[in-house]
């Protein structure tokens, strides 16, 4: 990063695989809720919640609006649920955004279903209307007894209740689903009522992530000291009740993350039996299935 960047960063910093090319702009630092034993994310001391100084985002908006040739397109609003300032601090944003780099044509955000019970449709058709065209939301799991035991803070009626929201007002959301969340306990669960909660709400992309622990199990297994980890077989059978009970009409599927160990790409529902086929191949014959080697899969 050249010394004289405008913005200011507290590591470590994340954004979803689809925002590589985006600016990211911190408007809060952490999460606003952090307590889901399954995410290391903004764990770290650095990064407890804080909202940015207003003028501080504002001020480095401008002055990268003022160097030539900044190319961006893009912005990505970190850290973990920037959804959570109120409506008018998020306006007077992506307002600056449109006045300082003109060229952007897409803004995006993580966000946390609890943090859209407050904002009315209205205000989310301002959002949107301000630049907001994306919302990427961690449902995790459809079913309540996991989503109690990771200590998500939501249930499958809250997260159906905020993608709702998201749609009426016209922002397009990107779902993701943990494969695995569960254990063997709660596999059929997890998968059927994942299924379910995407057939309610039709986002326009889901997305599916193997749970993993970088920095140990300790954390999960405060809520969840009976939870073992799925095998790959038991991995890719949880895939194949999840998608074969898919019911979507126009949703951009992907599990391609680098924690999946088996890569998927599809567009639904044109691509449901091609994307079975796959899972069931690698399921039958696992000695022929092009599966991600340990040593490539990650975060």
């Amino acid at each position: 990063m050249p010394h004289d960047f405008p913005i200011r960063y507290v590591e470590p910093v994340y954004r979803p695989p689809s925002e590589a090319q985006s600016l990211i702009l911190p408007v809060t630092d952490g999460c606003s809720w952090n307590h889901c034993t399954f995410c290391e994310m903004y764990t770290a001391p650095q990064k407890r919640f804080r909202a940015r100084d207003e003028d501080e985002v504002l001020t480095a908006l401008q002055r990268l609006g003022a160097q030539p040739e900044h190319g961006i397109r893009r912005v990505f609003l970190a850290d973990g649920d920037a959804l959570v300032l109120p409506t008018r601090r998020l306006l007077t944003v992506l307002e600056a955004i449109r006045t300082h780099l003109p060229q952007v044509h897409r803004v995006s955000s993580y966000c946390l279903p609890r943090n859209l019970k407050k904002k009315s449709v209205t205000e989310l058709q301002e959002l949107a209307d301000a630049g907001l065209k994306l919302a990427y939301v961690g449902a995790e799991s459809g079913d309540d007894q996991v989503l109690e035991k990771v200590r998500k803070g939501e249930t499958q009626a809250s997260t159906r209740d905020a993608l709702d929201k998201l749609a009426a007002a016209g922002i397009t959301r990107s779902v993701m689903i943990l494969n695995g969340l569960g254990g063997p306990a709660h596999s059929l669960d997890h998968a059927r009522h994942s299924a379910d909660l995407a057939n309610a709400t039709q986002p326009e992309y889901l997305a599916t992530l193997v749970v993993s622990f970088p920095q140990g199990e300790a954390r999960f297994r405060e809520g969840f000291p009976e939870w073992e980890p799925l095998n790959i077989p038991g991995l890719l059978r949880e895939m194949e009740v999840f998608v074969e009970r898919l019911e979507l009409k126009r949703t951009v599927f992907r599990s391609d993350h680098a924690s999946n160990w088996l890569s998927l790409r599809g567009n639904l529902p044109a691509d449901k039996d091609k994307l079975l086929n796959q899972l069931r191949q690698a399921i039958n014959t696992p000695e022929l299935a092009p599966l991600r080697p340990a040593w490539a899969r990650g975060l």
